[in-house]
């Protein structure tokens, strides 16, 4: 073609992109109806896959490129699908580099690619080039494996494909893939069980599907299931599950394009029962519909990550043949090449108990790298002999608490035992949680998964490489005498979720069934119990109720009863809570649980609690750490006489001394001192105020930590005998880091000036809350009742979490003219659960109680 003609075609190009542009609207839409009618994923794939391969042709005959050039698929495109909002992969190939004028057209080109409105991800290479870039990066040559002609030149296309099978080495292939693998897995905590999944790269989702594909075609092996298992890699059952399995997934992603009309591959709460509803699913009153949609995703998963283990292992046996003699570990086990694998394929068939033992012999063989591929086949298969008679038998029994006392390997065991199906067949209650989502907004996990990681918590607690992480755990679970007991507990503390009612007695019964059929004895079955009866207790104590007052230790001693239980509550308490997700874990959550349990070990040693005791401990260390500073003996005596016992019992010693430094030679001034300093405990800032008492003060000073968007995870109030308020905040911002310095700074300056001013409150904004709020709102609660001395009020408040709802609440209290002595801060996730000692002459007039109330649930709606 001449270049006039070429020129007047592309003078033609906006016509040409309009006729283009309606066809590709018109055709995706029919495709999409046609999906929402009869709901076959690879008829939508296919059907826009082919309208853009439609549209790129016309377009490419108009670009009047060179003829030896050809526009080819690559990546999932290449593949042959084509999700509702995926890029468009695209390699422009080249028989020889481009000169300025062949430059300019391709630039048309693609321009007009764009302007079609397709979301194109394209290179332009030569075959060389392609090469080139290929062996310098895995996820090029991954893309050049799925290389599909669209248009084009063919033998130009012929000889890409003819160069880079040859250039193919693939066993460094699949070393790199499945090192990427692991990588991507690793990213995902190893699990396809958290509660919003990646559908593409999550484990057990898409793209380790895909991975066995690769793999085995640049193997030479299969180009699909069904000649996987024409191989003999596996069953033509499995091929069966595999493509049913992928089949569900690219449903549901394409559901989540739709649903959220962007290339969105999380499975986010927002979407799960939208998906459900058009899939067809009904909840009930129990459980939601996305429960049901949610737990189906995570058994295909599940199936997925077992027959992704078997099918890896079968191909890396085809790349890499290293014949090795098996040899005997007994009679019904043998090891080859470092794998463990069944003396006869009928194995567990003649020894039921070997679907046991297998996992003993692999904890007391570390060397054991793993199960072959034939023995996981058996053994998922075997999972079915395990019945009520296979329970009973007391040769079971003890091969499974072997299992639980085994020194290593307890963790990959339970693992292994879960995905292979043996663990819910063992115990039937944990199957009845096995994918169970917990819309709690802390848990970021299902109920299975958040026992495994409560379990592994447990076991790091005992290992010298992560004693930096649990220094206190550490310590105190190496002289615990049969710490396997801890894991039974951790086993059981969360079974019992999603039955009705409370899980944690429900699941004391199920302990209590165990350790009897187990035949433990009864002081390790009345440790066991109690921890899965009282697993929630230690955090409750620790973070809504007042650690000073002897009373509320004396009645958790009371309890706790001995260090053994004591111990054994702490070490249970910090691996849940660090097992649920991420976020809920912070310092002062640790600072918290630790002050209790060592305060709790001395009244349980024979100390009685005794406030005059505390008092003069924390008085002598706090007058240690001052005389370190150069205070004088005396100069803080001053301050001191204006406090009472309460400041001294609520403060520890080094926030005592710190206070007492910054106020000892400001007392009695009229204008604020406000004084802040990195939190001796995680992260954040401590801030304290001494200020004349004034009314809406500590709204007031709420009111700047919201505007700030600062949270308060503490707050401590008090006020002197002199009438001056003494009030401690402990801040968190994310912004925090790296900035310290200047925070402080500001925080001393406008707080204080806020303070001065005293100006007229502004009322609380309704902040907007996070997604997962807003599909999982909690339903706020207040309670108000007085505390067991009759002396103050204690209010307790649920809900979800937003900024500004500190100052809500307080803006609330201060209408009433409500006192507050201290504030419990618990953030969980998304949720708040907050307890504030309070007082005031309002509370005593039964009508005014009521009214607090309902304006305190006004404010805390959504």
């Amino acid at each position: 073609m001449n270049s006039t003609v070429a020129d007047s075609q592309l003078d033609q190009q906006p016509s040409l992109q309009q006729q283009l542009k309606q066809r590709l609207k018109a055709e995706r839409q029919l495709v999409i109806a046609e999906f929402q009618e009869c709901g076959k994923p690879e008829k939508l794939l296919r059907g826009l896959r082919q309208s853009v391969d439609g549209v790129l042709e016309d377009a490419w005959r108009t670009a009047a490129l060179p003829e030896d050039t050809a526009l080819v698929g690559v990546g999932g495109y290449g593949r042959g699908e084509l999700f509702p909002y995926s890029d468009v992969d695209l390699l422009i190939l080249l028989g020889q580099p481009a000169d300025a004028l062949t430059q300019a057209r391709l630039e048309n080109f693609v321009q007009l690619l764009w302007d079609l409105g397709l979301e194109i991800g394209h290179s332009i290479r030569t075959v060389d080039e392609c090469l080139v870039e290929s062996k310098a990066d895995i996820t090029v040559q991954t893309s050049l494996l799925e290389a599909r002609l669209v248009t084009g030149s063919q033998p130009l296309f012929e000889t890409l494909q003819f160069r880079y099978d040859a250039a193919m080495d693939a066993q460094a292939f699949f070393h790199a893939k499945t090192a990427e693998m692991r990588l991507r897995h690793a990213k995902y905590e190893f699990t396809p069980f958290s509660l919003e999944p990646n559908v593409k790269e999550s484990p057990g989702a898409l793209r380790d599907l895909q991975v066995i594909l690769w793999v085995a075609k640049a193997a030479g092996l299969a180009n699909s299931w069904s000649q996987l298992a024409m191989r003999g890699l596996i069953t033509r059952e499995e091929a069966r599950q595999l493509m049913e399995k992928e089949r569900a997934f690219k449903d549901i992603r394409i559901r989540l394009h739709l649903q959220t009309k962007r290339r969105e591959d999380r499975f986010v709460f927002d979407v799960q029962t939208a998906i459900a509803e058009n899939l067809g699913l009904e909840g009930t009153p129990e459980r939601r519909v996305s429960e049901f949609l949610m737990q189906r995703y995570y058994w295909a998963a599940k199936t997925v990550t077992q027959l992704n283990t078997m099918l890896l292992q079968n191909i890396e046996a085809q790349l890499f043949p290293t014949p090795s003699k098996p040899i005997a570990i007994n009679p019904r086990f043998n090891e080859v090449g470092g794998f463990i694998d069944i003396a006869a394929d009928d194995t567990f068939e003649r020894n039921p108990s070997a679907v046991l033992e297998i996992f003993v012999l692999m904890t007391e063989r570390p060397d054991i790298k793993g199960m072959t591929a034939r023995t996981m086949r058996a053994l998922w298969h075997a999972r079915k002999l395990i019945d009520d008679e296979f329970r009973a038998r007391p040769a079971n029994r003890a091969l499974f608490l072997r299992i639980l006392q085994a020194p290593v390997g307890l963790v990959h065991a339970l693992r292994r035992m879960n995905d292979l199906g043996i663990l819910g067949r063992y115990l039937p209650n944990f199957r009845r949680i096995i994918g169970q989502m917990q819309h709690d907004l802390f848990h970021v996990y299902t109920v299975d998964q958040h026992i495994m990681m409560v379990v592994r918590n447990m076991r790091r607690f005992t290992m010298t490489e992560h004693a930096h992480e649990y220094p206190f755990c550490s310590q105190l679970i190496a002289n615990f005498r049969d710490r396997w007991l801890l894991y039974v507990a951790a086993l059981f503390h969360d079974i019992a979720k999603g039955r009705g009612g409370d899980h944690s007695e429900l699941g004391k019964e199920d302990a209590l069934q165990f350790c009897r059929d187990h035949a433990l004895s009864g002081e390790d079955t009345e440790l066991v119990v109690f921890l899965v009866e009282q697993h929630l207790t230690m955090s409750q104590v620790a973070q809504k109720q007042d650690l000073s007052d002897p009373d509320v230790i004396a009645a958790f001693s009371r309890l706790v009863k001995d260090e053994r239980h004591l111990t054994a509550l702490y070490l249970l308490t910090v691996a849940d809570i660090r097992g649920t997700s991420p976020k809920v874990w912070n310092a002062w959550k640790a600072k918290l649980l630790e002050d209790l349990y060592k305060v709790t070990l001395r009244v349980l040693g024979g100390e009685p609690p005794s406030a005059d005791r505390e008092l003069r401990a924390r008085q002598q260390e706090a007058l240690a750490t001052l005389r370190l500073f150069g205070l004088g003996p005396t100069e803080h005596e001053a301050l001191w006489k204006q406090l009472d016992m309460a400041y001294f019992l609520r403060h520890d010693a080094s926030d005592i001394a710190w206070q007492t430094r910054c106020l000892h030679d400001k007392l009695g001034r009229d204008k604020p001192v406000v004084k802040s300093r990195l939190a001796p405990i995680g992260e954040g800032l401590q801030v304290t105020v001494y200020v004349k008492d004034q009314p809406d003060l500590f709204a007031r000073i709420c009111s700047y930590f919201d505007r700030k968007n600062f949270s308060i995870l503490d707050a401590k109030i008090h006020t002197t005998k002199g009438g001056y308020a003494l009030d401690t905040f402990l801040i968190t911002d994310e912004h925090f880091a790296g900035n310290y310095r200047d925070i402080i700074n500001l925080i001393e300056h406008e707080l204080c000036d806020v303070l001065t001013r005293q100006e007229p409150l502004s009322p609380p904004l309704r902040a907007r809350l996070s997604r997962m709020s807003r599909n999982f709102p909690v339903t706020p609660t207040v309670d108000l009742r007085p505390d067991e001395r009759g002396q103050f009020w204690l209010l307790s408040i649920a809900a979800n979490d937003r900024n500004g709802l500190l100052y809500a609440i307080a803006s609330v209290l201060a209408r009433y003219r409500i006192n507050l002595h201290t504030a419990k801060v618990m953030t969980l996730g998304e949720r708040v659960e907050d307890v504030f000692l309070i007082d005031g002459a309002a509370l005593a007039n039964q009508r005014v109680q009521v009214q607090l109330e309902t304006e305190l649930l006004d404010a805390l709606k959504i």
